[in-house]
């Protein structure tokens, strides 16, 4: 009924993001309405499609990606199916740019990827005063939050794409 009822509203149903790396409070994922779901269940049609096209763009990220010196990907798991719906990478200090140089530099080329895990939901007001909160209990989630970047990927992702996202990296 007021501005600031459809402001804390809005944050409710977006997770309790007010930006990019900003939670205010705990949120939800309440987006989906039945057109949405109804979408969706279409879409299970091309998944087996939509997969096996984002693994043939997993390999070119791969292929391309395999010896810049400072990023690392995972390789595919033993008895794991996957869906390749992310291609995160890991940035580490023998890169020629921090993760967020490198995030930066991405969006002024138009790329969009994303910092997953950054910041650490135990960095944000609701839960960082929490006991189990404290970044010395979450060495390794730290770092990979402090280094992965998903770049994009989506069945739709034209080769040519790809190639001009490795030439920007590289």
């Amino acid at each position: 009924h007021n501005p600031e009822m459809k402001r804390q509203i809005d944050y409710l149903k977006n997770f309790g993001f007010e930006d990019e790396t900003i939670v205010v409070g705990p949120g939800i994922n309440a987006k989906m309405n039945e057109l949405q779901a109804a979408y969706g269940l279409l879409q299970l049609k091309a998944f087996a499609r939509n997969t096996k096209k984002r693994k043939q763009l997993t390999e070119i990220y791969r292929q391309e990606l395999q010896e810049v010196k400072g990023l690392t990907f995972f390789d595919d798991m033993e008895n794991v199916r996957h869906n390749y719906a992310y291609f995160p990478v890991f940035v580490h200090p023998e890169y020629q740019l921090t993760r967020n140089e490198l995030y930066n530099k991405l969006k002024e080329n138009d790329i969009f990827a994303r910092r997953y895990f950054y910041p650490l939901i135990s960095e944000f007001p609701p839960y960082n005063e929490l006991p189990s909160a404290k970044s010395g209990l979450l060495p390794v989630a730290k770092k990979i939050a402090e280094q992965v970047i998903c770049l994009p990927m989506y069945a739709g992702l034209e080769a040519e794409t790809i190639d001009q996202i490795c030439r920007i990296i590289k």
